[in-house]
């Protein structure tokens, strides 16, 4: 046996794979070796083969399934076999799906496939009633569709003959309110849980939903169903299905059917049974991995497939997007710090920003000192390409002589900037001799040639204003005097000779 190599096997049979466990044992699929039909071989487990009252009640199982005759919404009964090893039923194989996996993974049915379950459903019991015999546990697990949308009744395994005094047995949320005083079965105990399921079908949930087992008996025993939240012309159904009393629901399962037909055809038409029919095998379409003949059933093409692919397709597309989306901004930031840090051109030993962006090409600054001479009045001040006699007034004066007092002057740790000159690349400025420049934290009052603006000398004078310079846009062939108002009060600027 598949996963039990030393158990009991049903001789004739080829197992395949086991389909389920559970408490009162295990299902495995199987194949006749006479004819190849695939077929699902019900085991008792070996702790309730050792319980005569578990094997009673199997025996009871089987006994009751060979009494139906065949009927296309039960499952087939072909034979029981019991040894002192075990003992097993051999059924006919539903290759399809629950519906209690159907609910789960898609939620509610829609109103023509809950009354096509619903009628498939009633005609499975009315086959059973038929013989006097109730199936006592109807439910969404014990009720699979088919890949063509057709449901079947199986497992009968507490089902017993109409009229008998039972204990109280079932599965909670489906019980009639007389099942729970272990009242005597009849098939108004059938109509009600096909009713309650039903009403599943309809809503996604139940209609009672207490959590302990005390509460959901009050509930099925004495609170009227919520009809309000079904569609207005099946309420009826629902109400008369659900009656507290046996003897307020259809006497039967065929009664309820007659009931159902005319309801759904004055509702949704006379072909409410085939879009119903078309709904759950489109629903069933969805779930086809997990038929159990689901190798034998081509997966490509399904919804399912394509719901799955779409989504993948869908996540990846957004991460992609994403990732694009974080480049761009990433690019753009890049673009816009360059474009910042090349508003201002920083040379080597200066550290001091201007309020106002300077364009300084280093290599007017070096041509600069070698026409100064020319323009400066006779005086003893050293030539601009020499070094300074106070190192202080000049930081740097043999690389670059005249770039730390044009950026210097701007900002003093003392006094705000008076001048904020703006030099093209190809201006060459000059230089007035009378000007006292301030190229550190203190000033001197050695006179540096290579100034390019008038400072003001006194270096407690605070500016009120901002001097405005002239400046030549074009290269000239004579060297622009600029005009720079000084406002401490200073002496006017002079003219520079050529």
């Amino acid at each position: 046996m598949y996963g039990h190599t030393d158990a009991w096997r049903v001789p004739g049979y080829t197992e395949i794979r086991e389909l389920g466990v559970g408490g009162g044992g295990r299902v495995v699929l199987a194949r006749h070796d006479a004819d190849d039909i695939p077929v699902a071989i019900k085991y008792l487990s070996d702790q309730l083969m050792t319980d005569l009252h578990f094997v009673a009640r199997f025996r009871h199982e089987a006994r009751l399934l060979a009494a139906m005759d065949p009927n296309p919404h039960a499952a087939r009964f072909y034979e029981y076999a019991e040894t002192s090893r075990g003992a097993a039923i051999v059924m006919e194989l539903v290759d399809g799906v629950s519906l209690r996996a159907m609910l789960r993974s898609e939620g509610p049915t829609g109103p023509e496939a809950a009354l096509t379950v619903l009628k498939g459903s009633l005609l499975g019991l009315a086959a059973a009633h038929e013989i006097g015999v109730v199936h006592r546990d109807y439910k969404p697990e014990n009720v699979m569709v088919e890949a063509d949308g057709n449901s079947k009744l199986v497992d009968f395994g507490i089902a017993v003959q109409a009229g008998e005094g039972v204990s109280a047995s079932g599965t909670p949320p489906y019980m009639a309110p007389e099942q729970w005083s272990g009242g005597r079965a009849g098939p108004a105990g059938d109509v009600y849980a096909a009713t309650v399921v039903f009403f599943e079908c309809l809503t996604g949930s139940r209609p009672f939903r207490a959590q302990n087992i005390a509460a959901l008996a009050r509930q099925h025993q004495a609170t009227p169903p919520p009809v309000d939240e079904v569609p207005p012309p099946l309420r009826g159904l629902v109400e008369r299905g659900m009656a507290k009393r046996p003897q307020d629901r259809y006497g039967s399962a065929e009664e309820f059917l007659r009931e159902l037909e005319t309801v759904a055809a004055g509702a949704y038409g006379p072909a409410w049974e085939e879009r119903g029919r078309r709904r759950l095998a489109a629903l069933a379409g969805l779930l086809v991995p997990f038929f159990p003949l689901k190798k034998d059933v081509p997966e490509a093409g399904t919804a399912l497939a394509e719901t799955r692919l779409g989504g993948l397709l869908g996540q990846a597309r957004m991460k992609i997007g994403l990732t694009l989306a974080g480049m761009v901004v990433i690019a753009a930031g890049t673009v816009a710090l360059v474009q910042t840090v090349s508003g201002t051109t920083l040379q080597a030993g200066t550290s001091i920003e201007t309020p106002s962006p300077l364009a300084l090409d280093p290599s007017s600054a070096g041509d600069a000192p070698t026409e100064e001479p020319e323009d400066s009045e006779p005086s003893p001040e050293p030539s601009p390409v020499s070094t300074s006699p106070k190192p202080a007034a000049s930081p740097t004066p043999v690389v670059r002589p005249t770039a730390k007092p044009t950026l210097r002057p701007t900002r003093r740790p003392t006094a705000k900037p008076t001048v904020k000159p703006t030099v093209r690349p190809t201006v060459k400025p000059t230089v007035r001799p009378t000007t006292r420049p301030k190229p550190s934290a203190k000033p001197t009052s050695q006179p540096d040639p290579t100034v390019t603006a008038t400072i003001d000398p006194q270096p407690t004078t605070r500016p009120t204003s901002r001097p405005t310079a002239t400046r030549t846009t074009a290269p000239p062939t004579t060297r622009p005097t600029p005009t720079v108002s000084e406002p401490g009060g200073s002496s006017p600027p002079q003219d520079v000779p050529r």
